[in-house]
């Protein structure tokens, strides 16, 4: 399925390049040492660290990949409620579902796929490619599924976060113990019923866009699905040929936005929003890396270059006028619709999405478009506010996720702090990572970690590699626990609401990116584009952290171990690694002019 035949020899390079591995002359897993201390081992004694990863979605996959590479005597496990890897892949399998950014720019840089079928490809197809990543990779050996996390608790005297696992097939409760917690639950997995009354007395098919039971058919019934967001979008048009009647409930405006990479999709198709690559492509980019490799490349290069179109002024305001006239002329047929629907706000306060078909179904005759208020549901179907019936034989509610970062489960901190409670108001975080109080916790995708246009693959692989460097940092520096000073909280906070008062993210509107607020702060977003989240997370600024360290009197130099090197306490080992010509840094030579 993949290019990149040989993947241990290509990380095991990555692994020396970052870390030096010829600079130590003994792997752990040969050392004698049973115990860690500042004054029994050498500078170079990779003492034992134990990572626990909660999720085994993309960030949790790369983090099973990564870290076991990079850090030395590491114990890694990755739980995951689910029964198997893949997130939201895995969770939503409504019709339709699928990416609305091209298969090509979102997966991972290192496992170019050159077997994408579709432009955009299917939720399916995207659960199998990093499935075979799972495989390939080994990670199977850190993953514990169907095991949910249902509380964590830092215990500051031992630097230890104790975490407790309950087995979702036999509900035993088990207890767990890291240095580091790395949270991978992602924003958008925690769903919830939407709040309707009488939705439960429904006699008819109840199902959510995010627990989809694939058995219904729903061939000649009458159905009505809530919502107008990516699910809702996906789904209307998936079951509009099948349904007798199709009822859209729609109260927000929302963009319905041309195709992300618009004009390759025209290269193949005037009307349709998405194409199938031909067997003679899929044959090219199979045999030919380099055109593969330049296919993608120039995709990444149009989506990183989008992120002008969210900053207030003359580039939002044409893509308003862009929009618009998309808009109209599918929705031709209907026009009444287009003055319900049509936002009055620049497009990206709420998330812009493509939508294939979805206007274009909205269309037909057998679907409605109701945009009158629900004010209940009845055993028999939805009653508007206008107190009409609507019977139905079935409703879908995609009605999204609690965006609010908060109530997944409990998270304790130092001194008993409750992140809940701590982020009830406004999730705060230093650089989308991490917060005070939280020691040895990260986050991947949490709060102002999310990108409202560019490809997020890259930045999870980035957040993954700054986490993957600061566990390395703690063993290497014998550090007891890491978090970020207030005052470097404090001043990202303030970073992010000057950027964003300058952007369309933070206009008057409902959305997500505010936790479901008018005008509250943009939480959810990075303040930057991704090449911009990409290019921070490359260096972090170690300064910008408080650390304890292991040897319980704050010596900040017990690093530095008892004096000597793993090499010198074995006789037969090589004592001048450093005069190999390749760990020499050779200087170019002079050019005579």
């Amino acid at each position: 399925m993949f290019i990149n035949e040989e993947p241990e020899t290509r990380l095991n390079g990555d692994y020396a390049s970052k870390i030096g591995s010829s600079s130590v002359c003994k792997t752990p897993a040969e050392s004698t040492s049973t115990a860690w201390h500042p004054d029994s081992n050498e500078i170079d004694y990779a003492r034992p660290m134990k990572v626990i990863v909660i999720g085994a979605g993309i960030s949790g996959i790369l983090a099973a990949i990564r870290f076991p590479r990079r850090i030395p005597n590491l114990d890694l496990v990755v739980y995951d409620k689910n029964p198997e890897v893949g997130g939201t892949w895995y969770e939503n399998k409504y019709p339709g579902v699928a990416c609305d950014i091209p298969a090509h720019v979102y997966q991972a840089s290192f496992e170019p796929n050159p077997n994408w079928s579709k432009f955009y490809a299917s939720g399916q197809e995207i659960l199998d490619y990093w499935k075979g990543i799972v495989a390939k990779y080994g990670v199977q050996q850190y993953l514990k599924l169907s095991h949910k996390v249902i509380e964590a608790r830092f215990h500051d005297t031992t630097a230890k976060w104790h975490v407790k696992v309950e087995n979702q097939l036999t509900g035993e409760v088990i207890q767990d113990t890291c240095d580091v917690l790395y949270g991978c639950m992602g924003s958008l997995n925690d769903w919830h019923w939407p709040d309707i009354p009488g939705l439960h007395s429904f006699q008819g098919k109840l199902l959510h866009s995010a627990a989809w039971d694939q058995a219904w058919d729903p061939t000649g019934q009458s159905v009505a699905v809530i919502g107008s967001g990516s699910s809702a979008i996906q789904i209307v048009p998936a079951l509009q040929p099948k349904a007798k009647h199709l009822e859209n409930y729609v109260r927000g405006q929302v963009w319905i936005a041309p195709p992300i990479a618009e004009a390759e999709v025209r290269k193949r198709t005037a009307t349709e929003s998405n194409f199938s690559f031909s067997p003679e492509e899929l044959r090219e980019f199979q045999e030919q890396p380099d055109r593969l490799l330049a296919y993608r490349k120039k995709l990444d290069s149009e989506i990183q270059s989008m992120t002008k179109v969210t900053l207030r002024g003359s580039l939002s305001e044409e893509a308003a006028a862009h929009f618009t006239q998309s808009m109209t002329a599918k929705l031709a047929k209907k026009p009444q619709i287009l003055q319900k629907i049509l936002p009055s706000f620049a497009p990206g306060c709420r998330r812009i999405t493509p939508g294939p078909g979805y206007l274009e179904a909205l269309t037909e005759d057998n679907v409605s478009f109701v945009s009158e208020a629900i004010a209940s549901v009845t055993k028999d179907g939805i009653v508007t506010a206008d107190g009409a019936l609507h019977k139905v034989d079935a409703i879908v509610c995609a009605t999204g996720f609690d965006t609010s970062f908060t109530g997944r489960f409990p998270i304790y901190g130092a001194g008993g702090l409750d992140l809940d409670a701590k982020w009830r108001d406004y999730p705060d975080t230093y650089m989308g990572l991490c917060t005070p109080g939280m020691p040895n916790y990260f986050v991947a995708h949490g709060p102002n970690a999310g990108l409202g246009v560019g490809s997020v693959s890259i930045v999870l692989e980035r957040t993954c590699d700054y986490v993957c460097a600061t566990v390395a940092k703690m063993q290497r520096d014998r550090i007891a626990t890491v978090q970020p000073r207030q005052t470097a909280r404090d001043a990202f906070v303030a970073y992010c609401k000057d950027y964003f008062s300058r952007t369309v993210f933070s206009l008057p509107c409902r959305s997500w990116y505010k936790r479901g607020t008018l005008d509250g702060p943009v939480t959810a977003l990075w303040p930057g584009s991704a090449l911009h989240f990409v290019k921070a997370l490359e260096k972090p600024r170690w300064e910008d952290y408080d650390y304890t360290y292991l040897d319980g009197n704050g010596n900040s130099v017990a690093w530095l171990g008892n004096g000597f090197t793993m090499c010198e306490r074995d006789t037969e080992s090589d004592k001048s690694t450093y005069l190999d010509p390749a760990n020499i840094d050779y200087p170019s030579l002079a050019v005579s002019t």
